[in-house]
């Protein structure tokens, strides 16, 4: 019993760590708690572990996200210029209302007609990206070796993809590149798939937010500093939904040019900021993580991409020198796909929304803005046996798969663990 009561400490030790952890992370660095909004921070692992002696890289597969943009909708821009141009016009607004709507005015001039574009911040991302990419594995591009490339049909992919290729062309003007975005790739380069779409946001999964956000508002304060009066707060306008859109701006404020001008986050305290990444953190995984109340399936969403990079991995092995085969494409396959391929323990079934985060499942860490997974394959010769590792945003992984040697692990034994998950979800 004494030693059933010591283990229970731990694992609630263990619990409390990983929460404040996370907490601590968001008020160090503020920028963590934009999510999917988060301007990539490039690797934390400065040195990755050596491969077994005589293996070296002669592979990489890899799937990215864009890199920062702007937000998508002119709504999230227009809103808040609008609310509070007419609380203006109605003498209604603070004196930090006022300087708000400075604020928010700008960054619509900014996006005007930019929507959803890739910033130049995200273009340096890939840049960036790129290079690591090369100087870590410089073995896979020596020499005229073949690089595939293949973006989605949307254009900050096109111009992610590009400025990636730009870089690795400017490192070795050898590289025989390739590079295509069509809609014939569409099917796993973006999988659309409606029936599991219709299966994401049940109503019980709905009610459940709604009553998790309840216990997490972070608008009052906020709509009491902006505005003059609490009659009008109540009555004219939607503040919950204004101040969700304020903190969405303030988020991505970090992929704009602005960013160096401005900022929106000194409108919220440090908690509510947390509080804002919380809610959103929850969310993400129970659209796209093993959510059990939406039947835990929505990682296979990207079933077709996983497909694809086993069966095109398995086509490389058999060329002396492949290269690398590069997709870029978008966040909402980058979170799924890490959490069916269980990347760091991404794959868990968390039952209560209050212990998502607790648990470790931290969207921050897999999908900013540039986010990546790269599969760099190493063997000592052509023909012989083949170890892969996993990298998530340049960093060492661990796979739910048996290892001696992990981070590196045996092909065979990847490529047959993941194709009988696959065969197991049945359409």
């Amino acid at each position: 019993m004494k030693k059933l009561f010591i283990t229970f400490l731990l694992i609630a030790g263990c619990t409390a760590v990983n929460a404040q952890q996370a907490k601590q992370e968001i008020f160090e660095n503020i920028n963590l708690s934009a999510s999917n909004y988060l301007a990539y921070p490039g690797p934390t692992q400065e040195k990755l572990t050596p491969a077994p002696k005589g293996y070296k890289p002669f592979y990489i597969s890899h799937y990215g996200r864009h890199g920062s943009r702007y937000l998508i909708g002119d709504d999230d821009y227009d809103m808040p210029v609008s609310v509070l141009s007419e609380a203006d016009k109605q003498g209604k607004l603070t004196t930090l209302g006022k300087d708000v709507l400075r604020r928010v005015k700008m960054l619509r001039e900014e996006s005007r007609n930019r929507t959803g574009e890739l910033t130049e911040l995200g273009a340096e991302q890939h840049k960036q990206i790129a290079k690591r990419m090369y100087e870590r594995f410089p073995e896979v591009f020596k020499g005229a070796v073949h690089v595939d490339a293949k973006s989605t049909v949307v254009i900050r992919c096109i111009l992610s993809m590009e400025n990636a290729l730009q870089q690795l062309l400017e490192m070795n003007p050898q590289l025989i590149i390739t590079h295509d975005a069509s809609k014939h790739d569409m099917y796993y380069m973006n999988q659309t798939d409606e029936a599991l779409k219709n299966k994401k946001a049940p109503r019980r999964s709905n009610v459940m937010f709604d009553e998790y956000k309840a216990k997490h508002p972070t608008s009052e304060r906020l709509l009491n500093t902006l505005f003059n009066d609490k009659d009008y707060i109540k009555y004219e306008i939607d503040g919950v939904k204004l101040a969700d859109v304020l903190f969405k701006l303030a988020s991505n404020l970090q992929s704009s040019e602005l960013r160096k001008q401005i900022t929106l986050y000194d409108l919220f305290t440090k908690d509510e900021i947390y509080e804002n990444w919380l809610k959103n953190n929850t969310r993400w995984y129970m659209t796209y993580g093993n959510f059990k109340f939406n039947g835990g399936t929505q990682p296979f969403s990207q079933r077709n991409l996983l497909r694809t990079i086993i069966h095109q991995a398995d086509s490389c092995i058999q060329i002396e020198r492949p290269g690398a085969t590069l997709r870029f494409g978008h966040e909402t396959m980058v979170l799924p796909l890490t959490c069916l391929l269980g990347l760091n323990g991404y794959d868990q079934q968390i039952d209560n929304l209050d212990e998502v985060e607790s648990k470790g499942w931290i969207n921050y860490k897999v999908f900013p803005m540039g986010a990546n997974i790269q599969f760099i394959f190493y063997r000592k010769s052509f023909g012989g046996d083949v170890l892969v590792k996993v990298l998530l945003n340049e960093n060492e992984t661990t796979l739910p798969i048996h290892s001696d040697i992990a981070p590196y692990y045996r092909w065979n034994d990847v490529k047959e663990y993941y194709t009988k998950k696959l065969d197991s979800y049945k359409e």
